[in-house]
């Protein structure tokens, strides 16, 4: 049987811009970095945006814990974020939490 990984937790975060506002999403998904990286328990939290549909915005992350992806969740910056940035810019926000498979 393959092993997963027992507490760490992988979230997908799939952004998809509104036409024409791919930079303007870019610029405030890119501003969570910094205050992200800095919360305990963050493992991994990488920005990538789509080849070949720049409207596709995606953020790979990985957390210690679900108790640490929960505090991530509930900081005033990504509170905010929500509130305030996807009226104005998301068309869809399809986010989706994974076990690691490990090798």
């Amino acid at each position: 049987m393959l092993k997963k990984a027992e507490k760490e937790i992988v979230c997908v975060a799939q952004f998809k811009a509104k036409e024409g506002k791919e930079a303007e999403l870019l610029l405030a998904l890119h501003g969570l970095i910094p205050a992200t990286c800095r919360e305990e328990g963050t493992i991994r939290y990488e920005l990538n945006q789509a080849i070949e549909d720049p409207r596709t915005i995606t953020f790979i992350e990985k957390y210690a814990s679900q108790e640490a992806f929960d505090y991530h969740c509930s900081t005033p910056y990504i509170k905010d974020f929500f509130d305030r940035v996807p009226p104005k810019f998301v068309e869809t926000v399809v986010v989706t939490l994974y076990k690691e498979v490990l090798p």
